[in-house]
């Protein structure tokens, strides 16, 4: 039997094709080729070799960007820039937030800083919580697993600035402040004092307690309270009281 060397043939399959000069023919298989005949045989698949007469699945490799976290994680209606961390962020990437009902919030802007940091800035008029959807320019994107992001307005004093009031010397006293949102709030003093002997009740916002004594003048005492809500947002006002010496109590009479 002669030794037939072919390079090339690309015929129909199962038919005959005559190669060199006496004739002989080749009959190439109609549909498939026996894993015997390819034994020891094998081709390359992204990088990969596969012996013929195997197989192996392909899957593209696509990069997809993830989320990790959006900060602050609580804004107001009026337009807030938000922080949003991950990985394989793109130069163009787009930026919405997706509420639990449905709506979807086209970011106003947003400014890439680099793959796995990017800030957003939202004006979502609707109270909420928004789950964070992003897409890269290439099409691959991915949503925030949960509801990260929640809209919500800050708390809001309903009890005027400044002062609140009196109290005489050595004498008891009970001042309210008060303010609106979604409970429970929290009030808190920030700066500055209250008279001496006043305490105030975080959880009603009541400033009372027994003057000490202590001032041998009129005195006012300036202080700064805050009122935080559910969300931890916050709203400070200024407030004052005055604690007021009698003239026996100011001569050390009774």
């Amino acid at each position: 039997m002669s030794t037939i060397e072919v390079n090339k043939i690309i015929p129909q399959s199962g038919t005959d094709v005559q190669v060199g000069e006496s004739g002989d023919t080749v009959t190439l298989p109609n549909g498939s080729v026996s894993n015997a005949e390819l034994e020891n045989s094998a081709i390359t698949i992204n990088g990969s070799s596969v012996s013929l007469g195997g197989s192996v699945t392909v899957q593209p490799t696509l990069t997809f960007p993830t989320f990790t976290s959006v900060s602050p994680s609580t804004i107001t209606n009026a337009q807030t820039s938000v922080t949003i961390t991950g990985t394989g962020f793109q130069s163009g990437i787009h930026v919405e937030a997706i509420s639990t009902t449905g709506v979807i919030v086209v970011a106003d802007t947003v400014t890439f800083t680099n793959s796995t940091t990017i800030s957003a800035n939202f004006t979502i008029t609707t109270d909420g919580t928004y789950f964070i959807r992003l897409e890269n320019t290439d099409g691959l994107a991915v949503r925030s697993t949960s509801a990260v992001l929640t809209v919500s307005d800050a708390p809001t004093w309903t009890t005027a600035a400044g002062s609140l009031g009196n109290v005489d010397q050595g004498q008891a006293g009970s001042f309210t402040v008060a303010a609106t949102g979604d409970a429970p709030l929290a009030y808190s003093k920030t700066t500055g004092s209250f008279p001496s002997g006043f305490t105030l009740n975080s959880s009603t916002g009541v400033i009372s307690g027994t003057e000490s004594g202590s001032d041998s003048a009129d005195t006012t005492y300036n202080f700064t309270l805050r009122v935080t809500d559910n969300e931890s947002q916050t709203a400070d006002r200024s407030f004052s009281i005055q604690v007021v010496v009698g003239i026996n109590n100011a001569m050390g009479l009774n």
